[in-house]
């Protein structure tokens, strides 16, 4: 049976050497999520903090810190969870083994709430000021509620079947928030919650909106889904924990609450009020910046006894929200040829910052009778991969052919970028959309969630070979340096940096795809990237995706050497060459403070309390 609550699954993690208990008094303020970022990539145990400065709530760190722990977390629901998830996608499936039904049976069993008197989390109330003030990065903008799960209603149906609950990130505090009375409710586009703002300030009324923090881990993890519309949170809540979720009423207001829950707030968000929120270090490895959202009008704050407050901190991939995106792939993959029929596999690429790069496998079977030399239904398969939820956020989305090449694996990024760069025609294969929408954490667009889309699709045999040795003479123009191969097929190139002082990176580009005729030799790299530090980016794969995905759009970023338009199509007949170089109206990157570093060294050293966790 699952975990009813947080504190079963700190005692189960604890018991099993899953989780360690940090004695020592730790600093909200930069230390504890500085700690909770290198315990994720030394893959340390969850911890539990128990002396957090200023606070006397315990905070719990590195939770979901491995795909291993997080499978543990629901090893006894997952079997159940996955039959009823397969029996969604391939009914047949039941009976192959017939204990597949019962599993499936039992699982639904799961899905309806249950609903209870009385709740221990409604036995204490506390101010805003009372909870944790975790700040993560220094240019954050105030303490942050970082694995927040935020319930609404349908204003017009009202009652949890109608229901939205979201990982929607909430400032605490800070900016020009009344203290103790008001917090940011950061929700982005194509959020469910949206459509119930929406619909309540159509009737010129307030939302209801319930903060959980804490309770039973398959809450957060509920939170996170994208689950098909109709399918309330809460209910596949029950599914993951293996038990009905309990439900309980707080006095005199309009939500439920989940009765284990380790933290509730209460508020109302009013119809059009809004206040600056931000900055905040984001999961693309930027600081998303200081723009106006909603307003939480927070009217209560309940909490159980002995509560405990799960914390996480984002920052460039892979952190621990990695974690989370793998375990959801595992849960969710085998509906993606139900949802987008002739699809096999869709991988939003986390070491891209997820939204910007989607790597997807489709079918050519328009015309079987005939050899396949060119993208056709692919096409119509991508349209139908940016049309879906919050892959329509996507930036990039590269489809290949699956009948081309049986064994390809979508997760293995360099083999896949290779499959497509043996086989794209730069003179056909690129299909713009401009003036399109895109994450909202992503500043390389013309605007806030304004950008472009490219979809490249490849099918066929190869076209080329891909060099993976420098061409004896590249005759760089000037300003252009330190050429790197990062894959086979792929050239980086240090570019001038456009932060200078009358810049202009259109003319940069353009004056180094017109140096090159298209029978020169750097044409037979079919992709050359162009960025500030060609080193760092061919380092390793994971710096080539970060800088190249997170620091380009592709309607303005996109070059190329023999670039033309014809009836209204762009392309080029020589390498395509991608400025993934950082602009002017970039967000910063994330950098750490550097005398927290140097103190949680000083605590990771040989008998340090930290030794062996960071």
């Amino acid at each position: 049976m699952g975990y009813a609550n947080l504190h079963s699954c700190i005692c189960d993690l604890e018991r099993s050497g899953q989780l360690r208990r940090i004695t020592i008094e730790v600093d909200p303020h930069l230390e504890l999520a500085a700690i909770a970022r290198r315990a994720y990539a030394r893959q340390a145990p969850a911890l539990l903090f128990e002396r957090v400065r200023g606070c006397r709530f315990p905070v719990l760190a590195n939770l979901y810190g491995s795909l291993e722990r997080t499978r543990y977390i629901f090893r006894d629901s997952l079997p159940r969870l996955q039959a009823l998830i397969g029996a969604k996608s391939d009914p047949a499936s039941l009976l192959r083994p017939p204990t597949r039904l019962l599993a499936a049976l039992h699982g639904a069993s799961h899905l309806l709430p249950r609903r209870r008197r009385s709740a221990a989390v409604l036995t204490h109330r506390c101010q805003l000021h009372d909870l944790p003030q975790l700040v993560s990065w220094p240019a954050d903008g105030g303490p942050f509620i970082t694995l927040p799960q935020v319930y609404s209603e349908h204003p017009a149906q009202p009652g949890w079947r109608h229901s939205n609950l979201g990982m929607y990130r909430i400032q605490l505090a800070g900016n020009a928030y009344a203290a103790d009375q008001e917090v940011g409710l950061h929700y982005q586009i194509h959020r469910g919650i949206g459509v119930h703002h929406q619909a309540a300030a159509s009737r010129g009324q307030d939302l209801p909106v319930n903060v959980f923090v804490g309770g039973p881990p398959a809450l957060a993890v509920a939170a996170v889904m994208p689950l098909p519309e109709g399918l309330p949170e809460l209910a596949f809540a029950g599914a993951l924990a293996g038990q009905r979720l309990a439900l309980a009423q707080p006095p005199g207001w309009p939500l439920p609450v989940p009765a284990e829950a380790d933290f509730v707030l209460c508020g109302r968000v009013a119809p059009r009020q809004t206040k600056p929120e931000g900055p905040f270090g984001d999961h693309l490895g930027y600081y998303s910046l200081i723009h106006d959202f909603p307003v939480l009008q927070v009217e209560r704050v309940y909490h159980r006894p002995g509560a405990i407050w799960p914390f996480t901190s984002v920052g460039r991939p892979p952190q621990e929200d990695t974690s989370f995106g793998a375990f959801i792939h595992e849960l969710t993959g085998t509906l993606i040829p139900q949802v987008l029929p002739g699809v096999r596999a869709v991988h939003a690429v986390d070491a891209a910052g997820v939204h910007p790069l989607l790597l997807a496998i489709g079918s050519e079977r328009y015309t079987p009778y005939s050899p396949c030399d060119r993208p056709q239904e692919l096409l119509t398969q991508a349209c139908a991969i940016l049309g879906q939820g919050q892959l329509s956020l996507a930036k990039y989305l590269l489809i290949a052919n699956e009948q081309d090449a049986a064994q390809l694996d979508i997760h293995n990024c360099a083999a896949f970028l290779q499959h497509m760069l043996q086989r794209c025609d730069w003179r056909r294969d690129l299909h713009f959309h401009t003036h399109a929408t895109i994450d909202t954490l992503d500043y390389s667009g013309t605007g806030l969630n304004q950008g472009s889309k490219v979809v490249i699709a490849a099918c066929g045999p190869p076209r080329r070979p891909l060099p993976e040795q420098l061409p004896e003479r590249l005759d760089l123009p000037s300003g252009f340096s330190a050429p790197q191969i990062a894959l086979p097929g792929v050239l980086v190139l240090q570019g001038p940096p456009c932060f200078a002082p009358g810049s202009q990176p259109t003319a940069d580009l353009q004056r180094f795809c017109s140096h090159y005729a298209t029978d020169h030799p750097i044409n037979s790299f079919p992709l050359l990237i162009l960025c500030d530090d060609s080193a760092f980016a061919a380092t390793t794969l994971e710096n080539l995706l970060w800088v190249s995905f997170t620091r380009s759009d592709p309607a303005r970023d996109l070059y190329g050497i023999g670039a033309f338009q014809q009836d209204k199509h762009w392309g080029c007949n020589g390498a395509l060459v991608l400025d993934a170089r950082r602009k002017p109206q970039h967000a910063p990157p994330l950098e750490d403070d550097a005398g927290v570093i140097r103190r949680l060294e000083s605590w990771a050293v040989h008998g340090g309390p930290l030794h062996g966790i960071i």
